[in-house]
């Protein structure tokens, strides 16, 4: 890849693999049930692609990667692996929904402050401003079109998980869906290539 070509990057945290595993159980049987209901087929994510974006950071250039990298590292330093929960089914956005998302409950507002430190380092770096606005989620399913009508859900699973580290990724969007490939992760409270 040329150092001058754009790449598409974002930054989050993962649910560990049973968490993810247990989400996207969920969103299949929430997909079935909304096919009932005259709405467009949602297509479920796999589960090793769900993640809680912290910052979506868009069409970046490629130099940019290893000072985004270092960013992440300096910028969850003081961080502590943050306890979250799931919460209720979401769609997203609201306005034109076109995923289902489970909500992420931070209790202790331990990924808010992750989120915002993040922000303010990497926004550093690229130049925008920091989201005023953070939604925790976990998208777990996607449809082409604005359902007409949202069919009743079923209950979330109710999950607890910790997430120990932030990660930078690059997502490439294929006619089958976006593929998400880790460029660095930093555990919280330290760095690692």
């Amino acid at each position: 890849m040329s150092r001058d070509a754009s790449v598409r990057l974002f930054a989050a945290v993962d649910p560990p693999p049973a968490v993810a595993a247990a989400l996207s159980r969920w969103a299949r049987t929430a997909a079935r049930q909304d096919r009932g209901h005259d709405a467009p087929a949602l297509r479920v994510l796999d589960p090793a692609s769900l993640h809680v974006t912290l910052l979506f950071l868009g069409e970046r250039p490629a130099s940019e990667i290893d000072a985004l990298s270092t960013a992440l590292g300096d910028a969850v330093q003081r961080a502590q692996p943050c306890e979250l929960e799931t919460g209720a089914p979401v769609w997203l956005p609201p306005r034109r929904p076109r995923a289902l998302a489970v909500e992420v409950h931070d209790p202790a507002e331990e990924l808010a402050d992750l989120q915002r430190e993040l922000a303010r380092a990497l926004c550093a770096i690229t130049g925008e401003q920091p989201p005023r606005r953070f939604r925790a989620h976990v998208t777990v399913a996607r449809s082409r079109a604005v359902p007409r009508a949202q069919a009743a859900l079923p209950a979330t699973p109710q999950l607890r998980f910790e997430v120990a580290e932030a990660v930078l990724y690059r997502s490439r969007l294929e006619p089958e869906g976006a593929r998400y490939e880790p460029l660095a992760a930093a555990p919280l409270g330290g760095w690692r290539a």
